[in-house]
Parts: C-alpha cells; sequence; structure tokens
C-alpha cells in the first residue's frame, strides 16, 4: 500500500482538513442510497430527538430535517466536520434544532433513554469497539427504538481499492447480528439497500 493510499484512507475514519472535505464530498454521493434508506426510515417514524453518530459534513442530518420535527443531534471525533456540519445546516444550529458536538460512540454524553432514533452511515468500521459502542447506542435510546446503521458489504469492500485495505474493520452480517446480541439489543433485523453491495442493521431495543 503507498503512503498516498494510507494517508486517504485515514480521512474516512477522521475526516481532518482540505482532503477530509474533499472525501466528505465524494462519499456524500457514493452513499446516496445508504442516506435515502436512513432518511426513509426515519421519515415514518414520530421522533422527539435524534442521534446521529459520525456526522461528517452533516449531510444526512440536512437531509433528515425536512422528514422529522426531532432536535438532531450528533456526535463526531473531527473538530474540522463539527465545523463543516455546523456550517452545512447553520440555520438549525443557531435556532437548536441541530446540536453537534465532538465525542465518541463508545463514551457517549448522554443519559440514558434519552432518543427515539440513532443513526450512522459508514462509521462502524473505525469503531475501537463495536460491541461497546452499540451498548452505549443502546443504553441512550428509548425502549423501542431503533439504531439504523447503513453499511457496505464486506463484498463490496473486497473490490474496492486499496486505501480500504487499512484502518477498516470489514464486518460479515452475521458479525453484526453477533455484536447486536452481546450488546443487548431485542432484535437485529438486516434489508438490503444495494443488492451485494450495501445494507441497512437496524438495532432494535
Amino acid at each position: 500500500m503507498s503512503k498516498l493510499s494510507e494517508y486517504i484512507g485515514s480521512q474516512f475514519g477522521d475526516p481532518r482538513g482540505i482532503v477530509g472535505r474533499v472525501c466528505c464530498f465524494f462519499m456524500n454521493r457514493i452513499n446516496q442510497p445508504m442516506y435515502m434508506s436512513v432518511v426513509s426510515e426515519i421519515g415514518e417514524r414520530k421522533c422527539s430527538r435524534i442521534l446521529d453518530v459520525g456526522f461528517g459534513n452533516g449531510y444526512l442530518i440536512e437531509r433528515l430535517r425536512p422528514v422529522t420535527r426531532a432536535v438532531i443531534y450528533g456526535i463526531d471525533i473531527s473538530e474540522d466536520m463539527k465545523e463543516a456540519a455546523e456550517s452545512r445546516n447553520a440555520h438549525a444550529v443557531v435556532s437548536g434544532r441541530v446540536r453537534l458536538s465532538v465525542g465518541d460512540c463508545c463514551s457517549l454524553k448522554f443519559k440514558d433513554d434519552s432518543f427515539d432514533a440513532v443513526t450512522s452511515v459508514n462509521t462502524v468500521y473505525f469503531w475501537e469497539d463495536p460491541v461497546k459502542g452499540l451498548k452505549e447506542i443502546r443504553r441512550v435510546l428509548k425502549d423501542g427504538g431503533v439504531f439504523y446503521n447503513a453499511v457496505y458489504s464486506k463484498e463490496w469492500f473486497d473490490k474496492t481499492k486499496s486505501y480500504t485495505k487499512k484502518g477498516f474493520r470489514i464486518y460479515e452480517r452475521e458479525d453484526f447480528i453477533r455484536f447486536g446480541r452481546e450488546a443487548g439489543f431485542s432484535d437485529v433485523v438486516i434489508e438490503d439497500i444495494v443488492d451485494n453491495r450495501s445494507y441497512l442493521v437496524k438495532f432494535v431495543k
């Protein structure tokens, strides 16, 4: 793997600077079916508070705002992305409708039973401990709440370029089911988004 490929790959897990913003720009376009799937699910729920994990440049939050009346919270490990997401959702941030912070899903700074739904697109590959992260998400979800986790399949990753070969932890469908059970979720439902490419994992509390 070249140093350039390794550097680009690192930007997906922790976007920063100009290169991080460019990577997010391309991810926003490549991941369109995944965003649409999550937005559709949220649009069918009555939510008062939603948490987006790994919000990046705030693209998903921008798409969620028109389909829900909920206050949308977000955490991301990148300070640069927080600034970008606040700029993209500026009016909603000023009004208090969108509230963003820098943080790690394995140590959430929210009270138990805080959210009706949690969302995330393509972040689980970078979590230090997926079961610990899921336990934290379950803790902050209300009873009956759902964590909507959109991911690419292992088969798709196996076909991608070298920049996904380092820093990404790639999981099978069965892994997500096992993680969900270990974290205490009552059910884990997996639905295809694009055949042989991506799917939505719904962790139900």
